[in-house]
């Protein structure tokens, strides 16, 4: 069977990391499927359209909408049988296309992708949270896969309507749980690598970047029909947020009747670095001197990661701004 795959590729501002996108879909085709690339542009001032057409790739400029309607409107475009969904900072590796492409004609597979690797020669920060995301190992049926290194079956994407447009964030989560409602399967498959440049650089960065996307974590976990078992992702931050509030009365108290504050803060806080500590642990379970990264560091990411979610919980913040990038500014 003579099967067409189409990568869409939405970018903002991100001409550098797209062109290495970019480079990798090319390096990974071979004889295994028919390839085309659609750039969708949400308005850039970088020249990112210019360096997709260079490529080769078709470029789509649709300004001021969310991410999850690009990714839409590029599948709507796409020619492909299969639509491949991989983010403008995202750098799949040789074997890609050709993997996707197998795992897919398998019996009910629908989606298929890998969770991201932190770039090679990252910070400390983006070694140690692609410690905590953990690997995908082998192939196996998983609950959901994230939207920047994914691919699907055009009549399985078209079937549950795409990418809900209202999401600002975790729309992979939502639209993996409505193609797993159709009685499909979706499966991780360690061959299909991509190494995320975007992971955040800096602490600063992780705690921007989580205290965006918890929003959606919370809109999406609690949507019907609820997925008992993705709960605690939700509740978690839900828990950390009332101790952080029990935390700010016990300071509060402190100021006017020293020393009766200092329980509640404890308390708090204890609980927040439990938290914490059990992600740190798993993390460590699967092997942290493989990235050159300490125990110690795990845990100061994981409460970084916890207390931005908390946050989120009661603080609508918007997606950070994507800054022009430049191969000065790269460098």
């Amino acid at each position: 069977m003579s099967i067409r795959i189409s990568f869409v590729v939405p970018v903002r501002n991100d001409a550098v990391r797209l062109e290495t996108c970019l480079r990798s879909i090319l390096a990974g085709a071979c004889g295994a499927a028919a390839l085309d690339i659609v750039v969708v542009d949400n308005g850039s001032t970088d020249g990112s359209p210019d360096v997709a057409r260079r490529m080769g790739a078709e470029v789509l400029v649709i300004e001021n909408v969310r991410v999850s309607e690009l990714r839409n409107r590029g599948a709507r475009h796409a020619a492909g049988d299969i639509l491949a969904f991989v983010d403008a900072d995202n750098e799949i590796a040789p074997g890609w296309v050709a993997a996707a492409v197998e795992m897919l004609q398998q019996p009910g597979v629908g989606a298929v992708g890998a969770l991201y690797h932190a770039p090679s020669g990252g910070t400390w920060v983006q070694r140690t949270y692609g410690a905590l995301r953990g690997r995908t190992e082998g192939q196996r049926d998983t609950s959901w896969l994230g939207s920047g290194n994914l691919a699907v079956w055009r009549r399985t994407f078209e079937a549950v309507g795409g990418f809900d447009v209202s999401l600002e964030a975790c729309e992979d989560v939502d639209l993996c749980r409505r193609i797993r409602g159709t009685g499909a399967r979706i499966v991780g498959d360690a061959r299909l690598v991509s190494a995320h440049h975007g992971d955040p650089r800096t602490l600063r960065d992780l705690f921007v970047s989580e205290l965006w996307r918890g929003r959606g974590n919370l809109r999406v976990s609690f949507r019907r029909p609820i997925v008992w078992a993705e709960l605690p992702s939700a509740l978690i931050p839900v828990v950390d947020a009332a101790m952080l509030a029990v935390a700010a009365v016990g300071l509060a108290a402190l100021a006017v009747a020293w020393p009766s504050g200092l329980l509640p803060v404890g308390v708090a806080l204890l609980v927040i670095a439990a938290g914490a500590l059990l992600k740190a642990a798993r993390a460590a379970a699967r092997g942290t001197d493989a990235v050159g990264i300490s125990l110690a560091q795990v845990f100061v990411v994981a409460c970084v990661y916890d207390v931005a979610r908390a946050f989120a919980v009661v603080w609508r913040a918007p997606h950070r701004n994507t800054r022009p990038r430049t191969a000065a500014a790269a460098s």
